[in-house]
């Protein structure tokens, strides 16, 4: 069984206070967005886990986190995993997070499991902050620790999205340790509601002053992204993939730095 599990941006981000838990109480509009990795489960004589494309860093992977979740429920079979990589990781796309989600999802399918999608939210809860959301993905308001969903039903059909990443690394941690939280903010779905033009002056990112105060190349593309047009630019997540969303593609565009990654999607 094949499943094409996408990314996602912010649109903006709020780091509201630090919890007795070690997390952060955050608020964050997340969409997704049509950049999809290949995943595909097979029945298998024993557990398997085949990568290819983008090397995938480090021995743990949370695939197989996601298999051994199932586990502790239900009794299922060996499997085969082929993970075929190419959301670029690391690069606060949600990339890894959305993988655990189509692997519960996928495994419920496969072995007819008839578990809601709520029980699957509340599974991919305890992989990572961000993987509920990608159980169904879309449009959704994200707080808690990121795992507590509301739909929104704001649309950017019709809009252009280039995805921009100039390979910096950016520590998820030590990003969330350089920034002061702060409480009683304006309220992000209103503000998502003002014209896309309106968002420059009022939809924030929370990481974007400390991870530019060290990566100052990634305020410049920022920068970039408006001369060139785009109606919101933005940095997705902690980083370093920066975004700009666009009424059209512009054409014969050129840089004045050179992208690892660059990619326009229509949505």
């Amino acid at each position: 069984m094949v499943n094409f599990p996408s990314c996602k941006i912010n649109l903006g981000l709020y780091i509201l206070s630090k919890r007795q838990d070690g997390y952060h109480e955050v608020e964050t509009p997340m969409l997704s967005v049509p950049l999809n990795d290949i995943l595909e489960i097979t029945l298998s004589d024993e557990d398997e886990f085949v990568t290819t494309g983008l090397p995938i860093p480090g021995d743990g992977n949370l695939c197989l986190d996601a298999l051994q979740l199932i586990r502790t429920h239900f009794s299922i079979p060996p499997v085969r995993i082929h993970l075929h990589k190419i959301i670029p990781m690391g690069g606060g796309l949600g990339g890894g997070s959305s993988n655990a989600a189509a692997v519960l999802r996928v495994l419920n399918d496969l072995f007819q499991l008839n578990c809601s999608d709520e029980v699957l939210e509340n599974f991919a809860a305890q992989l990572g902050s961000d993987c509920a959301f990608f159980v169904k993905g879309g449009m959704q308001l994200c707080t808690g620790r990121g795992e507590i969903l509301s739909p929104l039903s704001l649309s950017l059909k019709g809009y252009w999205i280039v995805l921009i990443n100039n390979g910096t690394h950016v520590s998820t941690k030590t990003a969330f340790s350089k920034v002061q939280p702060m409480a009683n903010r304006p309220n992000l779905p209103e503000l998502l509601s003002l014209p896309i033009s309106e968002w420059k002056n009022h939809v924030v990112n929370d990481f974007e002053a400390s991870v530019f105060a060290t990566v100052p190349e990634l305020a410049k593309i920022k920068d970039a992204l408006y001369e060139k047009g785009a109606v919101y630019a933005s940095m997705s997540g902690s980083g370093a993939t920066m975004y700009g969303i666009f009424k059209e593609r512009p054409t014969n565009i050129s840089w004045d730095f050179e992208p690892v990654f660059e990619l326009w999607i229509a949505l």
